[in-house]
């Protein structure tokens, strides 16, 4: 094991499946530094090695595929260098989108075994594989407005791919989906019982891999469709409120759209709670999610990601994160100071400086 990530080829034949498991249950497996550097320089080391047919990934224990990445430390960083640059937290968010790009852009079959919770920079690496199995107790959330993050790790690319106003609806509530809300989403591609996992494992050990890897995707979607899943799926959340949703975010003034959402008042119990995430998380977040979803809506993925880089040192910079984790994960009161009561009171000016490059950020390298 190294960095908390267990790294193993798997298969008796010449090409075999490489194996990642996320190994730090006690934290949901949330992301450290040194296990990006693990799992980029493996995945890289993998894409080139003519042996290796496709990769697995998932998480140790049974509680949850990956929490996100380690927001207290990336607080520690914060608090270290008020007004930045905040080294370790911004190199952080580099290697990370690194490792992100490099999923989305992978040649050969990634599996992803997205069972429990999934969040944060959890949801980047399910987001970016090709074939993204939930289970029926998968719990997908991007939950950065409650602490004056935003939705990084590509969520700017798969969120605006969402059906709908989906995508802007889960980044500006932190709302939580289930698998059949993924698959409705396209953040699932396939949906099997979490108790299925090993006998995956092992269909893609005995493969019959070819040196094609377009016929290798083909495989892994075959084998993972001819599965019946062992569980029942979770009911649909997302679907059958679509039109509420979309009318709901609709238009391009946020405050409009804060307004419709603080009166909804509908029965739907998953709504009402999702309304409770947006009018209890940051004002300001609530901002710069809206205008960087906005404005990454046509952009490439290697635009999303740069772009993504220059919000995060921003807000790195800027105290209301700091303050969200405290509120939330430190000293855990839930009564965070934030900086403005309401959408409204942010000046326009001060959102556009989150938006503009910062100085001394890292710079994106992205793999080749």
């Amino acid at each position: 094991m190294t960095g908390e990530v267990r790294v193993q080829l798997v298969g008796d034949g010449a090409r075999k499946v490489g194996r990642l498991t996320l190994d730090a249950p006690k934290t949901l497996n949330s992301l450290t530094l040194d296990m990006v550097e693990v799992l980029a320089e493996t995945l890289l080391s993998w894409r080139d090695d003519p042996c290796v047919a496709a990769v697995f990934i998932d998480g140790a224990g049974d509680k949850a595929f990956c929490a996100g990445g380690d927001v207290q430390a990336l607080r520690n960083s914060s608090l270290a260098t008020p007004g930045g640059p905040c080294e370790y937290a911004e190199n952080f968010f580099a290697r990370e989108y690194r490792m992100n790009y490099l999923l989305h852009t992978y040649p050969k079959p990634i599996v992803c075994w997205g069972h429990g919770v999934v969040m944060g920079g959890g949801l980047g690496i399910l987001a970016g594989c090709s074939h993204r199995v939930v289970s029926e107790r998968t719990r997908i959330g991007m939950p950065e407005i409650t602490i004056a993050l935003f939705p990084d790790v590509g969520g700017s690319w798969f969120l605006n791919r969402m059906p709908g106003q989906v995508g802007r609806f889960l980044a500006l509530t932190a709302a939580n989906i289930n698998a059949t809300d993924a698959l409705f989403a396209g953040l699932g591609s396939h949906f099997l019982g979490a108790d299925q996992r090993e006998a995956v494992v092992n269909q893609l050990a005995a493969q019959a891999w070819s040196d094609d890897a377009d016929s290798n995707r083909k495989a892994v979607t075959d084998l993972l469709s001819a599965l019946a899943p062992s569980a029942e799926q979770p009911a649909a959340q997302v679907e059958p409120v679509l039109s509420d949703i979309n009318s709901l975010m609709a238009g391009d003034d946020l405050a409009v759209i804060v307004d419709r959402v603080e009166n909804y008042s509908g029965e739907n119990e998953w709504l009402q709670k999702a309304k409770a995430g947006l009018l209890h998380g940051s004002s300001l977040a609530a901002c710069w999610i809206f205008r960087q979803l906005n404005e990454t809506r046509d952009a490439s993925l290697s635009e999303v990601f740069r772009s993504e880089l220059r919000l995060g040192a921003n807000v790195l910079r800027f105290p209301e994160f700091a303050e969200g984790v405290r509120a939330l994960l430190v000293d855990k009161d839930r009564n965070p100071a934030w900086s403005f009561p309401d959408v409204r009171s942010v000046p326009e000016a001060l959102i556009g400086q989150f938006f503009e490059e910062p100085e001394g950020a890292p710079v994106l390298e992205l793999p080749e």
